[in-house]
């Protein structure tokens, strides 16, 4: 498997449908449409939440990190 797209060890499980949510979010988040990228943050279930959290911080980062990299975005 890809080290970019493998799991930290113990890390949860993140649904189709939590994927799907933040796919929506970040582009959104890029295109500055704030109202459209929290309803889909909103959307995730807590499980997935944890799952999203622990990728990003094995990749050295997090959530606010990104979408504020995506808004500065041209």
């Amino acid at each position: 498997m890809d080290q970019h797209t493998a799991a930290p060890p113990g890390a949860g499980h993140i649904t189709l449908m939590a994927a799907g949510e933040l796919r929506d979010a970040l582009t959104a988040a890029q295109h500055g449409d704030r109202a459209t990228a929290l309803a889909a943050l909103m959307a995730i279930d807590a499980d997935s939440w944890q799952a999203i959290a622990d990728r990003l911080s094995a990749l050295g980062g997090s959530l606010p990190e990104l979408l504020t990299l995506l808004g500065d975005q041209p």
